[in-house]
């Protein structure tokens, strides 16, 4: 098996899809998808990107980019232009700086 197959094969099972569903929702035979688990071939990239969208994943993840399947873009609260809302309600400064505490404790956890 290749690194790719090997991740193809894992991300499949942790939806809980079965070859044979996968296959047939991307639109190819399941032999040709056994092929790219069993790391005898590997998708096209138009290919790649329809698996992406069936399991919910992003490329990185799948092609093993990223050890991080849920991996977002980082945000920087104070430059960029997010507008940040709860029930409805804009977040106050005084709020945003406690959201802020939140998080910088956090990283310093990891």
């Amino acid at each position: 098996m290749t690194e790719f197959s090997e991740r193809l094969k894992q991300t499949r099972e942790s939806v809980g899809w079965s070859k044979t569903k996968l296959a047939k929702h991307i639109g190819v035979s399941l032999s040709t998808y056994a092929n790219w688990e069993y790391g005898f071939a590997e998708p096209d990239i138009k290919t790649i990107r329809l698996i992406c969208k069936a399991l919910g994943v992003s490329a990185d993840t799948l092609l093993n980019l990223t050890s991080n399947p849920h991996k977002v873009e980082q945000v920087d609260l104070k430059t960029d232009p997010v507008v940040l809302s709860y029930g409805g309600n804009p977040v106050s400064d005084e709020d945003m700086e406690i959201i802020e505490a939140i998080l910088k404790r956090h990283k310093e956890n990891e």
